[in-house]
């Protein structure tokens, strides 16, 4: 009886370690099919999920419900399981390095429980070769098994987007691959279990580690020429989504905005590929340049903000600003690699007095990370109002709203272009 037969018998469990807004999703799906233990290093989010409750925000109570699942951050209570999924994630240190402790951190612990017969699968993203050449060493020197004889290995890029309702893991084909055939066929029947849309059995770890990483280096690319194109179009007087819209006629172009680029995959995973890049000898070029670009663009609206204001008259080191939304992306209330406080601390240097708001992200948190609180009100005395985040329910907001919370000659500073061709009066700029 191999593997899925044992699990299929519910002979063996699944478990996830990181249950974070990728991890979560997978056990609960899971956990609709065989038993799961979820585990996480903190104890505090263990009890919220326990109760029903996502720390991400992303799931509502009734996912939880009608689950084979026992949260725990208990080290002892993987050892029941036998097919070991890690989605941690993977981030960047201040020098824009990969950052793989919170990976081999989760590799230990899984080290410690390993069996013989059992499968680990890795979801958290990472440059071609990672898997290979940290997890799996440390696998084998803390377990004192054998990979392949022993244990088996795959990896299984994740594709959740958070906030989005309509592609989720259910949804979107599921890339696997395994280090041997029968692993690949065993991790692939595995998930899908879970995924509908099915899956895709890749060649090889490498490749399924790399497919994972050009897809946000291909969109951070795509979005860094966005930028550029909006540089050069303020400058030449000319609205840069009235050209893309125009632009976008054609059936074959591609549709990518310019914008405020963070979050843990689309600002992060190109530094990885880039890094391994390096270690053959290739200095990336395009991938560098669309980087420094995007991670650019929230200084860049900053000082186009100032430069408004100046042309309006305003007195700067007396000036008042307004910037609605912190989060990485819309609708969400994570902040983690948000580039809105690179706004901010831009104002900041030029004098201003910068309040924030967000009907998302929690103002501890955003205390916590960035040094800054969130207001609770508005006053109605401000010389700009920067609309950094295009929250659903800020698309909702009109021209007589912010005449209400600006002082004379008011200034909106409109990054995603929500409000283009619905305001009169006021001065506007948008990217």
């Amino acid at each position: 009886m191999n593997f899925y037969e044992r699990l299929i018998k519910k002979e063996t469990k699944i478990s996830l370690i990181g249950l974070g807004y990728v991890g979560l999703p997978i056990a609960l799906a899971f956990a609709k099919k065989v038993p799961v233990i979820g585990f996480d290093i903190k104890p505090e989010r263990v009890e919220m999920m326990k109760n029903g409750i996502d720390p991400s925000e992303e799931l509502p109570p009734e996912a939880f419900e009608n689950s084979n699942i026992v949260f725990t951050s208990d080290v002892e209570d993987l050892k029941s399981a036998g097919f070991h999924i890690v989605a941690v994630p993977t981030p960047i240190d201040d020098s824009n390095m990969p950052d793989l402790s919170p990976l081999l951190a989760a590799t230990k612990t899984v080290a410690e429980v390993l069996k013989k017969g059992d499968y680990v699968v890795y979801e958290s993203t990472v440059y071609p070769g990672a898997t290979e050449e940290e997890c799996i060493p440390l696998l084998e020197e803390i377990s004192g098994l054998k990979y392949i004889e022993d244990f088996k290995v795959g990896y299984s890029p994740e594709r959740i987007n958070p906030g989005d309702k309509v592609h989720t893991l259910q949804t979107i084909t599921k890339v696997v691959s395994g280090c041997d055939e029968e692993s690949l066929e065993v991790i692939a029947k595995t998930y899908e279990l879970v995924v509908d849309a099915g899956v895709h059995r890749a060649p090889s770890i490498k490749v399924a580690e790399a497919a994972k990483i050009i897809e946000n280096t291909q969109r951070d690319v795509n979005i860094a020429l966005m930028n550029e194109l909006s540089i050069i179009f303020n400058r030449m007087g000319i609205n840069t989504y009235d050209v893309l819209e125009a632009a976008g006629t054609k059936w074959n172009f591609l549709k990518f905005f310019p914008g405020l680029v963070g979050g843990h995959c689309i600002g992060v995973d190109p530094y990885y590929l880039a890094y391994k890049a390096k270690k053959f000898k290739y200095h990336p070029q395009i991938i560098n340049s669309g980087r420094f670009v995007n991670d650019s663009m929230g200084f860049y609206v900053a000082k186009q903000t100032i430069k408004k204001m100046i042309a309006a008259g305003k007195n700067i080191l007396n000036s008042k600003i307004l910037v609605m939304g912190v989060t990485f992306k819309e609708d969400v209330s994570d902040i983690r690699n948000s580039r809105v406080p690179d706004i901010i601390s831009e104002l900041k240097s030029y004098g201003v007095h910068v309040e924030v708001v967000d009907c998302y992200a929690d103002s501890e948190e955003v205390k916590k990370e960035y040094g800054f609180p969130l207001i609770k009100e508005t006053a109605d005395d401000y010389d700009a109002v920067i609309v950094a985040v295009n929250h659903q329910k800020y698309k909702q907001l009109d021209e007589n709203y912010f005449n209400k919370i600006t002082a004379d000659n008011g200034i909106l500073v409109d990054v995603k272009g929500i409000y283009r061709g619905k305001i009169g009066k006021m001065s506007y700029w948008s990217l």
